[in-house]
């Protein structure tokens, strides 16, 4: 990469990591090191949520999957809006008035101790597993760049992220996402107005290209537990999703606790809620335009550099076949595409998706072959965009570009690992081992957490690269625990509930979601959130009815 690229880099995070620093306050005692002292005004709470969604993974995850697959992945943030609505009426102002570091003290106050703990503590394990596919995301990226190996490049992006969360405290992460709303989405403005002036068609002929492929299409009104992207998952599964993401994970109550009041933590949330949808439109879209313009110009058979050489190296004559057709069905679809911009009707579209189905099915031969050879998974759709920046951008954008990733790869892991410090040191170090502890002892503690929780993260890192879409892989790992979660917070909204059923529904909801993700596979993630929360209900108030009434927690 040119010297310059790597000016931009070391720039911008200076600047960043700087006055983010320079911003913090307080952070001598527990409450200005977890919440930022509950002085942050709404606007900096709202994008620092928004942020935390626009992170690496996005930049790289969905721009990918929009390549790949087009616009459906938007129904998945259907359910956003209605979510964000429900929980400025219910479970912000209970956290936010019971002023508690983590939303899991209010268990303790509403059920008891093991229900707080149990809770707690799956949101560490799902968490601690999301945070290492947020460093996946930058170093999937340097990997594409340097060739380095991917753990290296985990450590490289890790251990500076654990130093730099241990010092500044939830205030300079928060700042630091603020400043990272605005070159993300000045880099995605960029990486659209770039790729329309490549286009060598008009973009509305180009988008109709597209849409013979079915990546322009948006809905999906079918009702199937199997598929992950239709409108009812969203909507449905979406809205459980988002409600216990934005309701009951601590990454994201941490922010709105850390707001001035009640009000301004809602309007935090509806930032979200409005900007989330056309955000996330606008990603895909590039993805899509990223298709585009890989139809007009040589696409790479194996996105990811270090899967094309080892099939090289260890298959040559099997590489050497699959190249020459591969060759031969780019150059098919190429000049199918540009009939298509230039005659109308649906004979040229036709046409353009037969050898796009060429394209990829040589494509799907090749990355079964680089299976076989490696032992590795060989998805590469977390290398498409990297490869179009790094080869095909101007000077100076690559640089500005690998900037926002690691910038904001940094801010989100900060963020997930602040969280994951806050409840590890309240929800177990204090409750459990030092109930009288200082402010330095559990400060220290938070600290030693922080550490400890970037080691696993980092694990986690380097075998989540190879699972597929980072974007798909993150909501699989939180799915498996959200619904569970969310049901036990529902639960201790009904007076009637008692701690018996919370935990009991707890466990059953866990064990439910378990068996249909390992026994029914086919079933979509999306689902499992409705599972879980639908099924902690079920049992908690069936053992709750008639026992003995819970009060309330104030």
């Amino acid at each position: 990469m040119h010297w310059i690229n790597w000016v931009v880099v070391v720039v911008y995070l200076v600047v960043v990591v700087g006055d983010s620093l320079r911003r913090t306050r307080g952070t001598k005692n527990l409450e200005g090191f977890f919440l930022a002292g509950r002085r942050l005004p709404w606007w900096a709470v709202g994008l620092s949520v928004m942020a935390t969604q626009l992170s690496a993974i996005t930049l790289i995850g969905t721009t990918g999957q929009g390549s790949i697959s087009g616009l459906r992945f938007v129904q998945f943030y259907f359910g956003l809006p209605i979510a964000m609505v429900l929980l400025g009426v219910t479970l912000v102002p209970f956290l936010h008035g019971a002023k508690v570091y983590t939303a899991y003290e209010y268990l303790e106050r509403r059920f008891d101790a093991k229900t707080r703990s149990l809770t707690s503590l799956l949101f560490l394990l799902s968490r601690g597993m999301s945070a290492g596919t947020i460093i996946a995301a930058p170093s999937v990226v340097l990997s594409a760049v340097f060739g380095w190996d991917l753990v290296y490049c985990v450590l490289l992006m890790g251990i500076p992220t654990v130093l730099y969360t241990a010092i500044g405290g939830v205030e300079a992460v928060a700042w630091a996402d603020v400043k990272q709303m605005a070159v993300v989405l000045g880099s995605l403005v960029a990486i659209i107005v770039l790729l329309t002036i490549k286009l060598p068609v008009p973009v509305d002929e180009a988008f109709r290209i597209a849409g013979s492929t079915g990546r322009m299409r948006v809905f999906d009104f079918s009702f199937s537990l199997t598929e992950t992207y239709t409108f009812w998952s969203g909507i449905i599964g979406g809205t459980f999703l988002m409600l216990s993401y934005f309701g009951t994970d601590q990454s994201q109550v941490q922010r709105y606790l850390a707001a001035r009041t009640v009000e301004e933590a809602r309007t935090s949330l509806l930032m979200s809620a409005y900007w989330k949808i056309p955000l996330q439109a606008m990603i895909l879209i590039i993805g899509v335009l990223v298709f585009l313009f890989f139809t007009f110009n040589r696409a790479p058979m194996l996105y990811n550099p270090r899967h094309d050489r080892a099939l090289r190296e260890k298959a040559p004559a099997q590489y050497a076949e699959l190249e020459s057709r591969y060759t031969a069905a780019l150059s098919a679809r190429e000049q199918a595409a540009r009939e298509a911009a230039q005659v109308k009707g649906s004979a040229p579209l036709q046409a353009f998706a037969e050898q796009n189905a060429r394209v990829d099915s040589v494509r799907t031969e090749a990355l079964a072959a680089v299976t076989t050879a490696t032992g590795e998974n060989s998805r590469d759709v977390n290398f498409i965009v990297p490869r179009l920046v790094l080869e095909h951008m101007p000077l100076g954008f690559a640089g500005l570009f690998l900037a926002a990733v690691i910038g904001a790869a940094m801010s989100a892991i900060a963020a997930e690992l602040n969280s994951l410090a806050t409840a590890s040191t309240v929800d177990f170090y204090r409750r459990w081992y030092k109930p009288d502890g200082t402010d330095a002892e559990l400060l220290k503690a938070g600290r030693v957490a922080t550490v400890l929780w970037g080691v696993f993260a980092c694990g986690v890192a380097v075998k989540a690269a190879t699972l597929g879409s980072l974007i798909e892989v993150v909501n699989r790992f939180g799915s498996f625990f959200y619904g569970s979660i969310l049901g036990v917070f529902l639960l201790a909204m009904i007076k009637r509930s008692n701690a018996l059923g919370a935990f009991v529904g707890l466990i059953a909801g866990m064990s439910a979601v378990a068996a249909v993700s390992f026994g029914a596979p086919q079933v979509s993630f999306l689902w499992h959130n409705v599972i879980g929360a639908v099924v902690v209900l079920v049992v908690g108030l069936a053992l709750s009815f008639g026992g003995k009434r819970e009060r309330a927690a104030a």
